[in-house]
């Protein structure tokens, strides 16, 4: 299975490194099964999944597997879905929920 990050998520955990640790653990989580600890988003996120991290703070990640399976990927468009494994995991946006959404 291939991990990666984007520069948004990465920057995010920056500035949010007081909750590194339980970021780590759900990424973990998320990794070991991605559909069981994520809920499928709709609407401008269809394709997407959202993971709680604490009370009020979510990830957002992309399963390629699922994504494809479910026909997403048409909307979501990722320039590299070709070459990309399906046993892929993107992890996308972390953050405070309402301001998550909204980016």
């Amino acid at each position: 299975m291939e991990v990666l990050f984007e520069q948004a998520f990465l920057k995010a955990l920056k500035k949010h490194a007081s909750i590194k640790k339980a970021v780590q653990k759900k990424v973990d989580l998320v990794i070991q099964d991605p559909v069981a600890f994520g809920e499928p988003l709709k609407a401008n996120w269809q394709g997407f999944y959202s993971c709680p991290v604490k009370r009020n703070f979510i990830l957002i990640y992309l399963y390629c597997d699922a994504c494809r399976k479910k026909g997403d990927d048409i909307v979501v468009g990722c320039k590299d879905c070709e070459q990309t494994d399906s046993q892929t995991i993107r992890f996308i946006l972390l953050g405070p929920h309402d301001k998550t959404y909204g980016m």
